[in-house]
């Protein structure tokens, strides 16, 4: 099977929404993953995330996002190179984020896969993970095994 996708746009006057069709021998988890992208995608709504810097609220687009997580009794923000923070919780922010891009690590963290430079799994089960940017977190031992099937159903992306 190739990793190739044949697309098609047609212009339609008639068309008032836009529609996606996907033709496919059958159904496979590849063909769920693309699914999931595209419904992800056209969250228009879904696509920034309110957050504050210096006391001026800033709106984040979840691209620029590299994690989620708890410091104290504040919810933090960090791109590559800010951090902000938030008012809303974890589980709400969670709701609100691209399923596709974001996994949650621990309890009080949510990372962007697309963020990450590499996993460290090491012989005693525990996940490290180093960002793009050099910084690092540790994955908490209750998360390992969704981390994993996380990672697993995007392999060959």
């Amino acid at each position: 099977m190739s990793d190739n996708i044949k697309v098609n746009f047609i212009i339609d006057d008639n068309c008032e929404e836009p529609e996606i069709t996907i033709r496919a021998k059958g159904k496979s988890e590849r063909v769920d993953r693309i699914v999931e992208a595209v419904r992800d995608a056209s969250k228009k709504d879904l696509t920034v995330i309110p957050a504050y810097s210096d006391g001026k609220l800033e709106l984040i687009p979840q691209n620029d996002i590299m994690r989620i997580r708890t410091e104290g009794r504040q919810i933090v923000l960090d791109t590559e190179d800010r951090y902000y923070i938030v008012k809303q919780t974890l589980t709400r922010i969670e709701e609100e984020l691209y399923s596709s891009r974001f996994v949650r690590i621990s309890q009080s963290e949510i990372i962007n896969i697309y963020k990450v430079k590499r996993f460290d799994v090491s012989v005693s089960g525990t996940i490290g993970i180093e960002f793009d940017n050099g910084v690092k977190t540790y994955a908490s031992r209750r998360y390992i095994n969704s981390i994993k099937n996380f990672l697993k159903s995007r392999e060959g992306e």
